[in-house]
């Protein structure tokens, strides 16, 4: 008992670090994330025959390059299509309220003219809202050097983190698995793998899904012709970190531009086609590859965590979610199997639930708690 409550207090007091640091920690948590996403490649490269600084540097000279072009590339047309999109909203309203409301109202007898009203002064007052936030957000900046000098300094110190984090992570992590009470080390190390196991089959696996799909719808999208392919190749990429979210969302959205570009079902099957060539690719490459049979963050404990995260310590919040989520569920799944493990779950059936859960190769881990 006395230490469970060593735990609960140690839980208590890094919550209030992070609470009262939680805006000079935002460089350092990043740091940690990308130093932990890296570190594959980093052992990769060792493996190969260099030095972990050699390692470590080739690592960062790599994912600059690659970042670097991509923003080259991907910005320009973006911002252009963005523009392109922001002039083709007033002919999609004389559309609706022209051609689609009159058919509308004679199916069904409703006036959709009265929502299209309503949904143009509500794009219109969000967009006098986002000028304002902008303008304000400049004015405090020029208000406020110091602020502004501060924010740069902390974006600054993200790559420099992430560089000496990742040439010492290894050593980091048999440091903290020494200081680890000698009686809890095999039970420590079990479940920082089981975390590693989820934290991994998110981040580097769902990131690399997510990148790969938004890869091929923007391909796909952009070799039939559709006008802002790229840009809703790009957000369904995005939003794919939440399974299927970005394939309804970028499929509804494409369709719809492909009605009022084409003006014909062929170019609706086709967005139907790239989208379920995606489908496909994740399901029967992606998924197996990148995956494999590891269990991840469900879809709901993402967005819970993030909102949460972020509602209680701001970006720093946000950052910390998901290995927070990860942690937690792990250590959900063991209480579950204590507690079936145990005599108050069943008395008498406690043994042969235990001995079929080893039979089974820890049936526990590929169950939702």
């Amino acid at each position: 008992m006395r230490h469970s409550w060593w735990g609960v207090a140690l839980l208590v007091v890094l919550v209030g670090i992070v609470y009262l640091l939680d805006s000079v920690l935002m460089p350092f948590i990043a740091g940690m994330i990308l130093a932990y996403l890296a570190d594959p490649l980093a052992n990769k490269f060792q493996k190969w025959g260099m030095g972990r600084p050699l390692a470590v540097s080739s690592v960062f000279l790599v994912l600059s390059l690659i970042l670097a072009v991509s923003l080259l590339i991907l910005i320009p047309l973006i911002i252009h299509q963005t523009k392109q999109l922001g002039e083709v909203v007033p002919g999609v309203f004389d559309w609706v309220e022209n051609v689609l409301a009159p058919q509308v109202l004679d199916w069904t007898g409703y006036d959709l003219r009265n929502e299209l009203d309503n949904v143009q002064a509500t794009l219109a007052e969000n967009w006098r809202d986002a000028g304002g936030y902008i303008a304000q957000a400049l004015g405090q900046i020029g208000r406020s050097g110091m602020a502004f000098a501060t924010w740069v300094t902390y974006v600054a110190l993200i790559p420099v983190v992430t560089f000496y984090l990742l040439l010492d992570w290894n050593r980091l992590l048999n440091s903290i698995i020494d200081l680890a009470p000698r009686q809890w080390v095999s039970d420590i190390s079990r479940l920082a793998g089981r975390c590693d196991d989820v934290l991994s089959a998110f981040l580097r696996g769902q990131l690399l899904v997510m990148l790969c799909l938004g890869v091929i719808y923007a391909i796909g999208l952009t070799l039939m012709g559709l006008s802002f392919g790229l840009l809703i190749g790009v957000v369904s990429g995005l939003l794919s970190i939440v399974p299927f979210l970005g394939f309804i969302v970028g499929l509804g959205v494409a369709m719809i531009v492909a009605l009022f570009q084409f003006d014909s079902l062929w170019a609706l099957l086709g967005v139907l086609a790239v989208f379920s060539v995606g489908q496909v690719t994740e399901s029967v490459v992606l998924q197996p590859k990148l995956l494999g049979d590891k269990i991840g963050l469900h879809p709901v404990a993402v967005i819970f965590a993030v909102l949460a995260g972020g509602s209680l310590f701001g970006l720093t919040g946000v950052l910390l979610a998901l290995p927070s989520a990860a942690v937690i569920m792990v250590l959900l799944k063991e209480l579950k199997a204590r507690y079936k493990n145990s005599t108050l779950y069943d008395a008498e059936q406690s043994q042969p639930v235990q001995q079929l859960e080893n039979r089974l190769g820890r049936h526990d881990e590929r169950e939702s708690p």
